[in-house]
């Protein structure tokens, strides 16, 4: 078992254990007073994990009900979480009872984004399911959901009460998901170390489940504990979403999250090549651990059409962007350009 506490405006610990599924009422219990739990997933992993998690949380004397969405990026919309709002108020939820998210990254932020607005603040605890959402999205309090055509434009940063991590779930897991959360796995290596990325390239990452999630966790404890509102540090956590949120938002989100954050991982690495700012071994070794396993590095879409969309990015203002450029692997820094230099660089 591997334990990760991190201090933000809540501290909570992440747990990272085979098997904690089956005791997830004994983490909840203490937290909060009330009696009912809501239990928030998907229609994929409701079924899988739904019964496991209701039987724990009620040997611990909770009252559970359930709220499932389709699975997919669609759910993350304005219409489920008013759904999801007006559930809780038909439910009797009060500000003394806990929500949980059972399941990936969409179901982590749109549980996320209702617990931090529903009567000013509702506890809530992340159990992801997904490997992405165990490494990167259950932690740090980004809650949010999506407008039609812009990713994460309409949330709150408000930190679960605690996150409960069992990879024997990834068991379950597409193979295409699976590679998903590996992008943001590459993308933390990237990021803070070379010694992380190695490891990777020798040793696949569902041979050392456990050391990545909680070298991922705690890459991002400390991100969050020193920026925890993503004005500096934590914005270096953005590293290939510019372009990646273009390419998500250009396929109507068929191109799935992992996915995209590869394509844009690669083409940042491209550019900072050809701009000196990165070497060209470097960049090589991005683009071929990006394949190695089994995520894409190129898009068809056009330079114009990603613009346009890139120009909507949360890092935006009138008239600059900041985007990350590796400068080796292992460090990256934030850059901010003129608009118009963007397209250049896509």
């Amino acid at each position: 078992m591997s334990v990760v506490n991190v201090t933000a405006s809540r501290s909570y610990d992440v747990t990272v254990s085979d098997g904690i599924l089956d005791r997830c009422g004994e983490f909840c219990k203490p937290l909060v007073k009330g009696k009912t739990v809501v239990i928030v997933s998907d229609d994929n992993v409701f079924p899988l994990y739904g019964k496991r998690v209701t039987k724990s949380l009620e040997n611990e004397g909770f009252v559970v009900k359930e709220f499932v969405v389709p699975h997919g990026e669609r759910s993350k919309s304005l219409s489920s979480y008013i759904n999801l709002l007006e559930f809780l108020f038909e439910s009797g939820v009060t500000r003394s009872d806990l929500l949980v998210a059972l399941g990936g990254g969409v179901v982590g932020d749109l549980c996320g984004f209702a617990a931090a607005t529903y009567q000013r603040g509702v506890q809530f605890v992340q159990i992801p399911t997904t490997l992405l959402a165990m490494v990167d999205s259950s932690v740090g309090g980004k809650t949010a959901v999506n407008l039609e055509n812009g990713k994460n434009q309409v949330g709150s940063f408000y930190q679960p009460s605690a996150v409960i991590c069992d990879p024997k779930t990834l068991s379950t897991l597409p193979e295409e998901e699976y590679l998903c959360g590996c992008a943001e796995v590459i993308k933390y290596a990237v990021l803070f170390s070379e010694e992380f990325f190695s490891e990777l390239e020798e040793t696949p990452a569902k041979d050392q489940l456990e050391n990545v999630i909680t070298t991922c966790v705690t890459m991002k404890r400390d991100i969050v504990k020193a920026d925890e509102f993503d004005t500096s540090e934590r914005m270096l956590l953005n590293l290939g979403h510019t372009v990646g949120h273009a390419v998500e938002g250009l396929s109507g989100f068929q191109t799935l999250h992992g996915q995209a954050v590869a394509i844009g991982l690669a083409t940042i690495s491209r550019s900072a090549a050809k701009y000196g700012y990165l070497s060209d071994a470097d960049c090589e070794r991005i683009i071929a651990l990006l394949e190695k396993y089994g995520l894409p590095t190129d898009t068809e879409y056009t330079v114009d059409d990603m613009y346009t969309l890139a120009l909507s990015d949360k890092k935006a203002t009138s008239d600059t962007i900041t985007i990350v450029v590796p400068r080796r692997i292992g460090h990256c820094e934030l850059m901010k350009l003129p608009k118009s230099q963007l397209k250049d660089w896509l």
